[in-house]
């Protein structure tokens, strides 16, 4: 049997969006609290027994959400493009954070972005 070890962790950031041709109130600029949950899987560990620090994933993860921060998402690209949808946002994290960690030994797994405490979408590739 292949080891897998699967890490996880979970950040947040505050954004703002409209939903571009939405028939509803979400068409209105409005804010959300959003909470990001990273896995991450390593096929094998590191000299010191790590799939990943924690700290790296936290770290690349940081970096990328700071650019999002406080902002109104509709004016930054890509989303000033495409619809901030939240199946949007969770696939722009996913592919901005794979680009960062990405290894033979490790890759994100998997990202859900939780726009409420009640209503999330994950995003996965084969």
């Amino acid at each position: 049997m292949n080891a897998r070890y699967t890490m996880k962790v979970v950040t947040d950031f505050a954004a703002a969006h409209s939903l571009r041709e939405y028939p509803g109130e979400c068409s209105r600029l409005h804010g959300h609290n959003w909470k990001v949950e990273i896995q991450v899987v390593a096929t094998a560990l590191d000299e010191i027994g790590m799939g990943l620090d924690f700290k790296v994933i936290k770290s690349e993860t940081k970096k990328i959400l700071d650019e999002l921060d406080h902002y109104n998402l509709n004016d930054i690209p890509p989303f000033d493009k495409i619809n901030p949808t939240a199946e949007n946002i969770a696939a722009y994290l996913y592919k901005r954070l794979g680009a960062a960690i990405n290894t033979q030994r490790v890759r994100v797994s998997a990202l859900t972005l939780w726009e409420t405490e009640r209503a999330c979408v994950t995003y996965t590739e084969d």
